[in-house]
Parts: C-alpha cells; sequence; structure tokens
C-alpha cells in the first residue's frame, strides 16, 4: 500500500508548478490587459464627449454673437430717405422723410428735422385742360427734395406720387393723361422710381393712411386695437373717416390693416364731394338755382341771398351761364345768419339719400357705423377752430357760439382785420362742421371724444406720413416682440447658414488636430515582461 503511493523515479514536480505558475500569471496578465487597453480609451471617449459639446457651444455662441454684432451695425447704421407727392385738389406738396432702420424697426425722429415739405400751387386738377404741362409743376417740388437728400442717396431714395379727391372728380382718362406727364418728370428725377408708383389713391386708402398716421404720433400702433384713435378729416375735396369698429361692415367698408403682429379691422370712407371747398361751391350754386327760380323773369337784377357769408359784407356780383350765348349776373347780398347756413349745409349732405341701398345712411347714401371711441379732427376742423381761438379739446357747442357770433356781426367796422376768404368761408364752415359732425355723425355737442388738432406731440398727423410708414414698414418686417425672433429677423436663414459654416470649420480643426496626434496603445511584453507603450497605424 505504501509502495503503490510513492511517487515514481525521477518525478519531479517543480515544472508543474511552474506551469501553474504561468497559468496563474498568463491569467492575470489576461485580467489585467482590459484595463490597460479598454480604461484609457473609455476616459478618451469622454473627453471627446466633452469637447464636442464644447465646440458646439463655442459654435453657437460665436454665431449669435457674429449676427448680433454685424446685424447692429446694419440697422443701427442703415440710414435711408422716402418721398411722398400728396397731389391735393389745391395744391401739390412733395415730403421728403429721413429713416433709421433700427432691428428691423422703422424709427422716424420727426421732431427733429427728420421730415420736410413743400408745396406749390395750383393742384394737379388745374391741368385738366392742357394735362401735358402738368409734370413741370413737379420740377420746383424734386429741385427741393435733392437739395435735402445728399446726391449718393439718391439713386436707392423712392419717390411716389400719389393724387387724391382733386384727380378723383377728373375724367379717367384726362387722369392717366397727367400721370403720364408726371412719370415722364419722376423717371428723370434721379430718385428711385416705377411707373405704378403714380398713381391716383382711393378715398379708403386715404382715410386709412391718415388713420395710420395719427396712431404712429400717438404711439398706439402696433397696440390694442381697441386703444386706437379714429380720424375725420376734412379736407377741401373729400371727407375721410376711418376707425376701428366691432360692427358688422358691408365689404366694401370693410379693411384690414396689419403692423406688426396685430390686424385691425377698420371702417374706412372717403365722401367724395363733401369737403370744405367743393361744398361750398355746391352749396353756393344750390342757393342761386333757388333764388333764380323764385325771382321773376322780367326782373332786371336778380338778387340771391347767402346766409352763408357775415353781415356787413359787400354785395358781389356772380355771373351765371344761362345760354351758349348769354350770361346772367346775380348779385349775392349777405345775410350771416348761422342757423339758416347750417340748415343749407345739412340739406347739402342729405343730397343723394334717396339712393341709399343700407339700413341707414347719415350722409349722402354712404354707410357710416356708430362711431367708437375717441378721434382726431384734423385739416380744415383744426383750421376752423384755430381761426375762432378754440382750444383743441373744444365742445362743439363752443363752435356754435364762435360761429354765429362771426356770422351775425357787422363786419363793415371791422373788415380790415379779416382776409376776403376769411370772410367768405368761415362762417360757412363753422356751420358745415356742426352739420356734418353733430346732425350727420352724431357726435353730441358736449362729447369729450373729439379732438381738433394737426399734429400730437409735434408731430403733424398728415396721410402722406402715414402712407410712407405703412408701405416701408412693410418691406422691413416691422415690429418683433418676441426677443428670438427679434434676433432672428426674417434673416434666419441667414443665421442658420453661418452656424453651419462654423460648425464644419471647428470640426475640421479638431478632426484634423486630432490626425496629427500620435495614436499610442498600451501593451505587456511577454519577452521583456513589462508593459510598453507603441504607436498605432492608421
Amino acid at each position: 500500500m505504501r509502495r503503490s503511493n510513492a511517487r515514481p523515479p525521477g518525478f519531479d514536480q517543480r515544472p508543474k508548478m511552474e506551469s501553474s505558475k504561468l497559468q496563474s500569471r498568463a491569467g492575470a496578465i489576461q485580467f489585467n490587459l482590459y484595463p490597460r487597453l479598454f480604461s484609457p480609451f473609455s476616459k478618451h471617449g469622454r473627453k471627446n464627449v466633452w469637447i464636442i459639446i464644447a465646440a458646439a457651444a463655442v459654435t453657437i455662441s460665436f454665431s449669435v454673437f457674429v449676427y448680433i454684432l454685424f446685424g447692429a451695425c446694419r440697422s443701427y447704421g442703415s440710414k435711408g430717405y422716402g418721398i411722398v407727392i400728396d397731389g391735393g385738389s389745391t395744391g401739390t406738396r412733395i415730403h421728403v422723410f429721413r429713416f433709421v432702420e433700427n432691428s428691423g424697426k422703422l424709427v422716424l425722429d420727426l421732431k427733429d428735422g427728420s421730415w420736410v415739405s413743400m408745396k406749390v400751387n395750383p393742384g394737379l386738377s388745374s391741368f385738366s385742360e392742357d394735362p401735358e404741362s402738368s409734370g413741370r409743376s413737379l420740377q420746383e417740388l424734386l429741385e427741393f427734395a435733392r437739395g435735402k437728400i445728399a446726391k449718393q442717396h439718391w439713386g436707392d431714395t423712392e419717390v411716389r406720387l400719389m393724387a387724391t379727391a382733386g384727380l378723383r372728380r377728373l375724367d379717367a382718362q384726362v387722369q392717366e393723361r397727367i400721370l403720364n406727364s408726371c412719370r415722364s418728370v419722376l423717371r428723370s428725377s434721379g430718385f428711385r422710381f416705377r411707373d405704378d408708383w403714380a398713381s391716383v389713391i382711393t378715398g379708403a386708402d386715404e382715410g386709412i393712411y391718415a388713420w395710420v398716421a395719427a396712431n404712429y404720433a400717438l404711439g398706439s400702433l402696433g397696440g390694442d386695437p381697441l386703444q386706437t384713435t379714429g380720424i375725420i378729416e376734412l379736407g377741401g375735396a373729400s371727407a375721410q373717416v376711418a376707425f376701428v369698429s366691432s360692427e358688422p361692415l358691408p365689404p366694401e367698408f370693410s379693411h384690414t390693416v396689419k403692423f406688426g403682429k396685430v390686424t385691425y379691422n377698420l371702417y374706412s370712407h372717403s365722401l367724395l364731394d363733401f369737403g370744405q371747398n367743393v361744398a361750398y361751391d355746391s352749396l353756393r350754386e344750390i342757393l342761386l338755382t333757388r333764388d333764380l327760380k323764385l325771382s321773376a323773369p322780367s326782373v332786371s337784377e336778380r338778387i340771391s341771398k347767402d346766409p352763408c357769408i357775415p353781415r356787413g359784407y359787400q354785395s358781389s356780383v356772380v355771373p351765371i351761364k344761362q345760354s351758349a350765348n348769354a350770361d346772367l349776373e346775380v348779385t349775392v347780398h349777405a345775410l350771416g345768419n348761422f342757423s339758416e347756413c347750417r340748415s343749407a349745409a345739412l340739406m347739402l349732405l342729405q343730397k343723394g339719400k334717396d339712393e341709399c341701398t343700407y339700413q341707414h345712411c347719415h350722409i349722402g347714401s354712404s354707410f357710416i357705423p356708430t362711431l367708437q371711441g375717441k378721434f382726431l379732427a384734423t385739416e380744415n376742423f383744426f383750421y376752423t377752430s384755430k381761426f375762432f381761438g378754440l382750444p383743441s379739446t373744444a365742445f362743439l357747442s363752443d363752435l356754435i357760439l364762435a360761429g354765429q357770433k362771426f356770422c351775425e356781426q357787422d363786419h363793415r367796422r371791422n373788415i380790415k382785420h379779416f382776409q376776403e376768404g376769411d370772410l367768405m368761408h368761415y362762417c360757412f364752415s363753422s356751420a358745415y362742421i356742426v352739420a356734418l359732425l353733430h346732425d350727420g355723425l352724431g357726435i353730441a355737442m358736449n362729447d369729450d371724444r373729439i379732438e381738433f388738432a394737426n399734429e400730437v406731440g409735434g408731430i403733424p398727423i398728415d396721410w402722406a406720413l402715414g402712407a410712407f410708414v405703412l408701405q416701408k414698414s412693410a418691406t422691413m418686417g416691422v415690429s418683433h416682440p418676441d426677443w428670438i425672433v427679434d434676433i432672428l429677423g426674417d434673416e434666419s436663414s441667414a443665421l442658420l447658414s453661418l452656424f453651419v459654416v462654423s460648425a464644419i470649420l471647428l470640426f475640421s480643426v479638431w478632426f484634423v488636430s486630432k490626425w496629427r496626434k500620435p495614436q499610442l496603445k498600451t501593451i505587456y511584453d511577454l519577452e521583456k515582461g513589462r508593459y510598453i507603450v507603441t504607436r498605432v497605424n492608421r
């Protein structure tokens, strides 16, 4: 038993032990090889992730910084000019605007000489008998504009001619001949011009532009529609009414205006032939015709009594065309009666009411909804109140008292203190305004919603300003309340391109630097019995 358990001769246990050791060492080497080979790589991978994140952050920051830097320089440095020519019924006025584009917003410093104008008489409509010569009336105006704008800006400055009621009253063919004459002059003005920039604008557009001008001056444009101010404009040949209305409107009176991100639903309408000058001429013709019918045919001297001319005014002789070969002279006597003048004006405002196709028509055959909100009464409304020394917030009852006093007092002693036109027009004007606003539009005698004004905060309320603001803002992408949109504006594609290019450049730099850097690997050398670092072939 003992010998059977004895080791055979020549048996050596050391090799077995060495083999065991070697196995154990090999196992140890195999076990320790992974941390050496993969642990550095894992750390390196995490490092690469952080490098990529940092590169992306730098790229975005760099892109935004460059965009804002150059965008700000472009915005604050982008100055320009614009010209609007108002072809009115009594004269032609040129407006020169200087503006700055600030982050996509139109900035006009109207109190600091950024808006200048000049007027020449007569108006374009006076060239109806000789349309081809109407363009020459613009030469003096254009010379004025060239003197206000540096020559290097002429080619970038848009000039637009917008004719109003004076031309609207003419035949379409005569209108076009007058416009063509003006276009010929504007093409050679040195300013930027297209033929379709000379046109006769509609009365509704004129009202909208006046509304925009008023609310731009008040600072309410771009805000709550219910906080805006309406406009009632009394021109020479027409009157305009425009305001935000919540009442359902017939399509022909409903207009949409978008400014920034706010949309306004406006009522806008022009009362053609109800401007102060045309209305006065129409009223005199009505009175003359009435008195001629009442007078006997055998009477050699025909007399007409005008309640709208102040007492004491010298009688005038008015020639009336009765036939192709005969003229009739009518002597006009001044009655100076405010109440009768107001009644006559109201009769004029009701002319055409029998043609009304709506539920109700306050003036002529035109639909006018109930007035909502506050209103500015401009142009001849303002000039009349100023003539009588009334404040801008005066009531219509104040205007009645002033008009009665002016119409009914004897001016024979004070005639030197007034120009003939003042005596002829302001008695009628005061009565006509009361008839238009109170009897026609339903404004109460003590209503404080109406303010007589031609400017707000030193900014003139002129429809030409509204036309410029609306058209220029539409091309500039005005007003972005969101700060992100304010940064991106309408040029997000440019910023995206800048970001992509920056990312490609940074990635290229990173890739080249990694490619040039030698790739190393740590391995265990069995022959040397230690770890060594070796270069890895690409």
